[in-house]
């Protein structure tokens, strides 16, 4: 049976992000010329689940970024405790971003970046053999199999299963990146198995099916700014839903 718990909207962990604009000399420089970021007055989020979706280059990873720096956590993901650096490329949008939070406080904190997981995996086996009498070890949160000897999907699900145990503010950017189709409905359960433990997510996502989750705040991001938007709404969904309504009509206009 499908059950879906809210949390309160004044003990939700993170309740909404603005822009620090007394702080801006200049639009002018990225990441602060991108629209996405000149049109954010205050973006307010779910309790429960929260997405954060556009075409490549509008800058929902940016934002994403910005988010989680701003909160502590590593630009390349991982935890609050994660403090490596692989390749210096973060924006400074943590810089100008205003984050107001709930009253209560999340006992789990994790950032989940697709395109940088590798780095994190790598770094949790080099902490390890720093300590290699440490007892659990690190890998032991995430299944206790190192993540490298996974396939993407399978290193990405022991995140989501062992690492994520609830009562959590989780930030995902593109999470889908190794996930088949029957993956992404596997983790829309376990999102509300979380959701169910008290748990708040922001995911940056292209996945109509990982954004289907019931009563969550969709925000889409376009040249105009953000707004927010029912999943059969979006370009997302509509442009799925007409080529498996009609590929080969839309097949011959690509090909032709």
């Amino acid at each position: 049976m499908f059950l879906l718990k809210t949390l309160e909207q004044d003990s939700q962990y993170i309740r909404s992000v603005s822009l620090k604009r007394d702080h801006i000399l200049s639009y002018d420089n990225f990441p602060l010329n991108l629209p996405t970021i000149q049109n954010l007055n205050e973006l307010q989020f779910h309790p429960n689940v929260t997405y954060i979706i556009g075409e490549n280059g509008m800058g929902k990873s940016t934002l994403l970024e910005g988010i989680a720096i701003a909160l502590g956590f590593n630009p390349e993901g991982g935890t609050l405790n994660f403090h490596f650096s692989s390749y210096d490329s973060h924006s400074n949008l943590d810089e100008y971003l205003r984050l107001i939070k709930g009253v209560n406080r999340p006992k789990e904190h994790f950032f989940f970046r697709a395109e940088t997981f590798y780095n994190v995996a790598t770094n949790i086996e080099d902490l390890d053999k720093e300590e290699p009498f440490l007892d659990p070890k690190i890998i032991d949160s995430y299944g206790g199999k190192s993540l490298h000897e996974q396939s993407h999907g399978e290193s990405f699900f022991a995140v989501f299963n062992e690492r994520f145990q609830g009562n959590g503010l989780y930030i995902l950017d593109e999470p889908e990146a190794a996930l088949s189709p029957l993956r992404q409905m596997t983790m829309l359960a376990r999102i509300n198995e979380l959701v169910n433990k008290g748990s708040q997510f922001i995911i940056a996502t292209h996945s109509p099916i990982i954004m289907a989750y019931p009563n969550a705040k969709i925000i889409q991001i376009t040249e105009e700014g953000l707004s927010e938007s029912k999943l059969e709404d979006t370009q997302h969904y509509s442009i799925m839903k007409q080529f498996f309504a009609d590929k080969n009509r839309i097949l011959h206009h690509l090909f032709n």
